[in-house]
């Protein structure tokens, strides 16, 4: 997060592709929320994050593809504010820019289920986070 900014990448090879979304991926083992949270970024963007934090959780079935998540949405900041994300997965992602929760929320057709979700639920944890 920088001043209200995130990162969001187009989703490939697997359920939602072709819709925008932020990085994430599965717990591992005695994994905990944040440290999920630094590995998936660092691994997806090569960005180290820190500050990490709960931010909303959603509910998410997607019974077209059989799949029913329960996603959970951290917030963090970036340790470096200047960071540029790098597409270290290119066959799960088509890359990444910078959004604003304005810019994310103006494309809700576009958007994966579990952030389309996010965004009408318009958490306040989070806008208040994005508002910092």
């Amino acid at each position: 997060k920088e001043e209200g900014i995130f990162f969001c990448g187009v989703r490939r090879g697997s359920h939602g592709s072709g819709t925008l979304a932020l990085p994430g991926g599965h717990l591992e083992m005695m994994e905990t929320w944040e440290e999920c949270a630094i590995r998936e970024v660092k691994e997806e963007m090569n960005i180290d994050i820190h500050r990490v934090r709960f931010g909303h959780v959603t509910n998410d079935i997607m019974a077209n593809e059989g799949k029913h998540y329960v996603t959970i949405f951290m917030m963090a900041e970036c340790v470096d504010p200047n960071a540029i994300p790098e597409n270290m997965e290119p066959h799960k992602c088509l890359g990444w820019e910078s959004y604003s929760w304005e810019d994310i929320a103006g494309r809700t057709e576009q958007l994966f289920g579990p952030l389309k979700q996010l965004v009408d639920d318009q958490p306040k944890a989070v806008l208040d986070f994005l508002a910092q």
